[in-house]
């Protein structure tokens, strides 16, 4: 397949600057972007002056539905056309994310903070792809204004995939890229540094206590990094090449699931429920001493014990979480604390094969807090 459109209009101006002369556009590119711009809006494979750019061609017989990957070149080129219009550089950057585009966005200044990561959101919520190609079509002319590039190959194959199961890598990487601490190398080192999780930082009193832990709240139930609401909330420490690519990582995967917890947690309480030192199972223990205090019986505290157990013996983090989210709502209703630190870093461990004792240690020491707990 030939070079897309955006590719050979970089390789035209950066060859004519390599050999000395004024670097632009040849005719053909220029005509090209004349050509992509009015497909700005239409249905892909019905502009006719599109035609002869588009590098993915089509079958000559199958189905009367166009294939993904035409569909997606053409708002890629309809984006690029609007994005390359009135630049005097190239803005095809390989390299460089959507995520990416928007973090230097935000840090150009070109536009508020609120502003850079409403436009991100609502792209990243978009149904499906018709509706993500209208939302950067308004923001792409944003990024062409600031100076800012993208890579306009990489978007290619995230809107190919936007309709199907690998959106959630897409997500994930935006998400990531936008919240990197650095982006340049230079700057990494002093930003690894490890920011405080949120649920040890956050203030019940605060204006935005309630938006906050709604948008945590969203994402019970989803897989980490895909929520945006969520990104601003993440603090995990990642690599720059990993988060570049949208990896889930096990660090991710716990903090995501901590954060949700937390959110229910915490909902109605004026004091934080992050409470350091308590584990999950000297929560449970607190909750049976309760009910045996308020006259609910032994047969509360054999329910709780019983309820603890099953937890106990959860096969993987992932039914870790699940029984931890029934244990939760008991602990809210009571005003019981949990230390979600330590409920993180058990989340990290748990099934993790490179620590095969992990999983056993953590069930015998949460079982001995929980009785420790319920008979004091």
């Amino acid at each position: 397949m030939r070079q897309f459109l955006w590719e050979e209009a970089a390789r035209d101006w950066q060859s004519k600057r390599a050999e000395g002369r004024p670097p632009q556009f040849s005719e053909y590119v220029v005509r090209s972007l004349r050509a992509v711009r009015e497909g700005v809006g239409r249905e892909a494979g019905t502009v006719a002056s599109m035609r002869t750019v588009h590098r993915v061609f089509l079958p000559d017989k199958g189905s009367d539905r166009l294939p993904d990957s035409y569909v997606a070149e053409h708002h890629a080129l309809t984006l690029f056309g609007l994005h390359q219009h009135a630049a005097s550089e190239p803005v095809h950057q390989p390299g460089t994310g959507l995520g990416t585009a928007c973090l230097r966005l935000r840090r150009s200044e070109a536009l508020t903070q609120t502003a850079v990561e409403r436009r991100l959101i609502a792209a990243a919520t978009a149904q499906d792809l018709h509706e993500l190609a209208q939302h950067l079509q308004r923001l792409v002319p944003l990024l062409r204004q600031a100076g800012i590039g993208l890579d306009y190959t990489r978007l290619w194959g995230e809107l190919a995939r936007w309709d199907g199961p690998d959106r959630n890598r897409t997500l994930r990487a935006w998400g990531l890229q936008y919240t990197d601490p650095a982006t340049a190398p230079a700057e990494r080192e002093e930003a690894g540094q490890e920011q405080a999780p949120y649920w040890a930082t956050f203030e019940p009193g605060s204006g935005d206590a309630g938006a906050e832990l709604a948008a945590l709240r969203s994402g019970i139930g989803r897989e980490a990094g895909t929520v945006a609401a969520m990104w601003a909330f993440h603090r995990t420490r990642m690599e720059f090449t990993w988060r570049d690519k949208g990896a889930l990582t096990r660090d991710l995967a716990a903090e995501h699931a901590a954060l949700t917890l937390f959110a229910r947690h915490q909902q109605t309480h004026v004091r934080r429920m992050h409470v350091v030192g308590n584990s999950p199972g000297a929560a449970a223990g607190l909750l049976a001493q309760k009910a045996a205090a308020d006259g609910e019986g032994k047969s509360a505290t054999a329910a709780l014990e019983k309820r603890f157990g099953v937890l106990l013996t959860s096969a993987d983090a992932d039914e870790l979480v699940m029984h931890l989210r029934s244990l939760v709502p008991l602990l809210n209703r009571a005003g019981v604390g949990l230390d979600y630190d330590l409920l993180r870093d058990a989340l990290r461990a748990w099934d993790d094969p490179r620590r095969p004792d992990a999983a056993a240690s953590l069930r015998q020491t949460w079982d001995r807090d929980f009785h420790a707990a319920a008979t004091s």
